[in-house]
């Protein structure tokens, strides 16, 4: 258990990505604390599993991570042996995901905000605490290689999918905030690193499963167990200087 006498805080614990993390990090011996705006979708899917004795292990919190008070009290709360962090939310407006010209200005700011901004604030108090408590900290963000390269628009031929221009502003504006924050702490205890996943399967359809498969060398789209070792690993002792760097797993599409 590599992760045995770690206590890691998932924000975005809910989410596709976040419920497989929760239950790898546990299964790697870490104590959790799960935050999500509905975290009673987690708390049911982990009280699903056979033989995941999680209760003396998670701590769930239903926090809004956007908001600054809300995420200042869950620090606060959390108390002073906390060893990491992962960030797996993806915030949003309700007009999020559409086609480049039908994207409102209006929209696209509001979602860079909603979402950069809740990820500069989660990392603004992840340096707080660690100046607080001058305790080794590993702090993991979720970016994605559309935030390291520009989209491939030809996979999305006869579907009615896109990438959307926010998330790939995001993404790429992600990869070097990180490194700003770890930049101006000045300290190898203190870690920013992110992972960029290719494409994760989520029932998508098939025309496009095939046309991405064959961007890769061979397996496609990825399933969520794919991408948890690379953030155990930066959680880890086993990563100790490794700093301000962004692993990308994707089966080779960005290359």
């Amino acid at each position: 258990m590599i992760l045995k006498d770690k206590k890691i805080l998932v924000i975005g614990a809910a989410g596709l990505l976040g419920i497989g993390l929760v239950k790898q990090l546990l299964i790697e011996g870490a104590e959790v604390v799960a935050v999500d705006i509905n975290i009673d979708v987690l708390e049911k899917h982990l009280n699903s599993l056979d033989g995941l004795r999680y209760n003396a292990a998670v701590t769930f919190v239903n926090a809004d991570f956007s908001k600054k008070k809300q995420v200042q009290k869950l620090f606060e709360d959390v108390g002073d042996s906390l060893t990491g962090a992962v960030n797996c939310a993806y915030p949003r407006n309700e007009n999020y995901g559409k086609h480049f010209f039908d994207v409102d200005v209006n929209d696209f700011n509001e979602n860079v905000s909603i979402n950069l901004g809740s990820s500069f604030l989660f990392m603004q108090e992840c340096a707080r605490y660690f100046k607080s408590n001058n305790n080794d900290f590993s702090l993991v963000n979720i970016s994605s290689i559309y935030g390291v390269i520009a989209p491939k628009f030809e996979l999305y031929s006869n579907t009615d999918m896109t990438t959307p221009v926010e998330y790939s502003a995001i993404k790429s504006a992600l990869i070097h905030l990180s490194r700003y924050v770890i930049k101006y702490v000045s300290d190898s205890r203190f870690r920013v690193n992110l992972v960029s996943p290719g494409g994760i399967y989520d029932e998508q359809p098939g025309n496009f499963l095939d046309a991405y498969k064959q961007e890769t060398f061979g397996e496609g789209m990825l399933d969520v167990a794919d991408i948890l070792g690379s953030i155990i690993f930066l959680l880890s002792s086993a990563s100790r200087f490794v700093n301000g760097q962004n692993i990308i797993v994707d089966d080779g599409f960005s290359i």
